[in-house]
């Protein structure tokens, strides 16, 4: 493992002293707030952001992420040579991705429900009153978690998914789960990439689509860091 994971991996936990039932998120935005260029964060990112990511990935149990944000950014499954193992408990799999989906609005073919490695089946969350046929379609491949009747419920999402032993979780957006996520008091840890870029445009925020009923969420300062203009912050949550 190199020596900058090694230290990386001290600055936000390794996997045998990670805090059990963390949330933690993680995104990316411009100096001047933007969630992404052109639709997609890839434009945001740098080489050590790419490190970090990776590192979060290799801390967690599983990996949550809403369906806008798998279609925007391709997502795919999660490969052993993606991670470093040693980060991880002696024996874990790589950690799967569940996905957030009120109306299973996905691929029912795409390399991520139908190729994930061994022991990582992706997770699909969605209603109770999801499409009956999308279900189907679906449940050939990954496994379905019902969380809400009409609309997901996030709560019963991450006590659902806690309850199959996922303890800790990563959550990389997009910026409508995390909005969810933080209006319900989920997300334990903020930690955010500030790229020195002026992205301007119309680009949404990295969180979005609720309004937080005390308009605002304190947060600590747990560290920064910096590589070639990048700042790397970790906040947790107050209270």
């Amino acid at each position: 493992m190199p020596p900058a994971v090694v230290e990386l991996a001290s600055y936000y936990g390794n996997g045998a002293a990670q805090p059990r039932g963390l949330l933690r998120a993680n995104m990316v935005a411009s100096a001047d707030g933007a969630g992404d260029v052109n639709g997609r964060s890839a434009g945001l990112s740098g080489p050590a952001d790419k490190m970090i990511f990776n590192v979060l990935r290799s801390l967690a149990d599983l990996i949550l992420v809403g369906a806008g944000t798998v279609r925007t950014e391709r997502y795919r499954p999660v490969h052993a040579d993606q991670i470093w193992s040693e980060l991880r408990p002696p024996g874990a799999t790589v950690p799967p991705i569940a996905i957030v989906t009120g109306q299973l609005d996905l691929d029912p073919d795409s390399q991520l429900l139908t190729s994930p490695p061994a022991g990582a089946q992706t997770i699909v969350i969605t209603t109770a009153a999801a499409p009956a046929d999308k279900r189907a379609a679906i449940a050939r491949h990954a496994r379905i978690i019902e969380a809400g009747e009409d609309r997901l419920d996030v709560t019963a999402a991450i006590g659902a998914l806690r309850e199959l032993g996922y303890s800790s979780i990563l959550t990389e957006g997009g910026p409508t789960l995390l909005g969810h996520l933080v209006a319900a008091g989920l997300v334990d840890e903020l930690c955010l990439t500030t790229s020195p870029l002026l992205a301007a445009g119309s680009a949404g925020r990295i969180i979005g689509g609720v309004a937080l009923a005390d308009a605002t969420v304190k947060l600590s300062l747990r560290h920064v860091l910096t590589d070639d203009g990048f700042l790397f912050c970790r906040y947790a949550r107050q209270g």
